[in-house]
């Protein structure tokens, strides 16, 4: 059920049923009780004061919703698309410094590759290691409150389609380790998401401000939708879990290919922090195969891989961690050195380009 809301012109409280009642301007969520407001704010917005050119300095009046871009720095302004051309080249080519938290997306393309457990189990021990987290679940499956137990009041469809705030949303489950939930009603902010404006960026925008966290997480679902380009485009850095099968090898390659992509088309530096295998058994030739090829490919971004445990399957069932409910277990130990790698690498400020490991990672 929607929450309730004041209406951005009168102030009338209201509850928001309708696509025009919530509109998106200049990274700002607006609110209309009724279409008389809308036009009233339209006509407002004519009338509004130039801004200057963050390329050209000239001075001019925001027609277009691509004239205004919104980064970790605030606004940019561009008056023409040549402008526009030049400040995301420049952009693109300037890795940004790491300001406020580290946001890490757990991210492939297949199913089945433990995504979810690697998030979880990632956040939490981040947070055991005295890291402020939050770990944002952006797959309508809603599998992290399932596995920590943890069902919040209002869950991201609200932060992204009615602007909630996001320190509102986030419910506190362990020490330093906050969460904010999904459900199926995610799936109906894709279709909030295609109709707007900087439609892959609408996550950044809502999330922005969340300097008290250390590390912010989020869980993706196994597909390239649109919520999944939002992550892609608020992380700064991707934890890939990988199966030890072989069709992983071939989710691996188009991982790097959406990475690259994100990287060329969205104009946004997003970079691989490491690459997981998962379900591994020594016992199997495949398992071995397959994580030697990650090695081979990928270098020190493989961690070392965490092995097939049954407590890591019953876990979610208990509704903890595996730290919670089998410290002692192979699944806890092989986690423990994922936090161990995950900790080392924000700490070292190591971020390895899309675009350096490439040319390797075309995973045959």
């Amino acid at each position: 059920m929607a929450s309730a809301r004041n209406c951005t012109v009168c102030g009338k409280g209201f509850e928001p049923r309708f696509k025009f009642q919530i509109e998106e301007v200049e990274g700002l969520t607006q609110f209309y009780c009724t279409q008389k407001c809308q036009q009233s704010a339209i006509g407002a917005r004519k009338g509004a004061a130039p801004v200057g050119c963050s390329r050209c300095q000239r001075a001019f009046k925001l027609e277009y919703p691509w004239q205004v871009t919104v980064t970790d720095d605030g606004r940019r302004y561009a008056c023409s698309e040549p402008c526009k051309a030049e400040l995301d080249a420049v952009a693109a080519a300037q890795a940004p410094a790491v300001k406020g938290p580290r946001r890490i997306a757990v991210f492939n393309h297949k199913g089945g590759t433990g995504k979810t457990t690697t998030a979880v189990n990632v956040a939490a021990g981040l947070a055991e290691r005295g890291l402020r987290v939050l770990l944002v679940d952006v797959d309508p499956q809603g599998n992290v409150g399932v596995a920590l137990g943890v069902r919040g009041e209002q869950t991201l469809y609200h932060v992204l389609v009615l602007g909630a705030d996001p320190r509102d949303v986030a419910v506190p489950v362990r020490a330093n380790f906050d969460v904010i939930t999904s459900n199926e009603t995610l799936a109906a902010a894709e279709l909030y998401l295609a109709a707007r404006p900087n439609r892959d960026r609408i996550l950044r925008e809502r999330l922005m401000g969340l300097d008290a966290y250390d590390v912010i997480v989020l869980d993706c679902s196994p597909s390239l939708s649109l919520l999944n380009q939002n992550a892609l485009c608020y992380a700064d850095s991707v934890l890939i879990p990988v199966s030890c099968d072989y069709l992983a090898l071939v989710g691996v390659k188009q991982c790097v290919r959406t990475l690259r992509g994100v990287h060329e088309h969205l104009k946004h530096p997003v970079y691989i922090l490491g690459v997981v295998p998962t379900f591994y058994d020594a016992r199997h030739k495949l398992g071995r195969e397959v994580t030697e090829t990650l090695k081979a490919k990928f270098g020190e971004l493989c961690f070392a891989p965490v092995r097939a445990n049954m407590k890591l399957r019953e876990a979610p069932a208990a509704k903890q961690t595996i730290f919670e409910y089998a410290p002692d277990s192979h699944g806890a130990e092989d986690y423990a050195n994922v936090v161990k790698q995950v900790a080392a690498a924000l700490e070292r400020n190591v971020r390895s380009s899309v675009e350096s490991v490439v040319a390797q990672a075309e995973v045959q």
